[in-house]
């Protein structure tokens, strides 16, 4: 079977690799985004993350509520 076209239902976990490529790649949309409101404010923040496809969920919480924000490595503290 190719990985490439394997179903993301598959029992065995082949696709770890990318899911943690994409999820650095994620992290650092939102730290762009922080820095980016910081300097040009929230609308300009909500445009780019929405222009990354990044989750509506995930925009309300890192733009609208500071305190639920995820802290750690490669986080940009606001």
């Amino acid at each position: 079977m190719d990985p490439l076209f394997s179903s993301r239902n598959d029992s065995d976990d082949t696709d770890g690799a990318a899911d943690a490529r994409r999820d650095l790649r994620r992290r650092d949309i939102v730290d762009d985004a922080l820095a980016l409101m910081r300097v040009a404010g929230t609308l300009s923040a909500l445009e780019y993350l929405k222009s990354h496809a990044v989750d509506g969920r995930i925009i309300a919480r890192v733009l609208l509520d500071p305190a639920k924000r995820r802290n750690g490595p490669g986080l940009a503290a606001v």
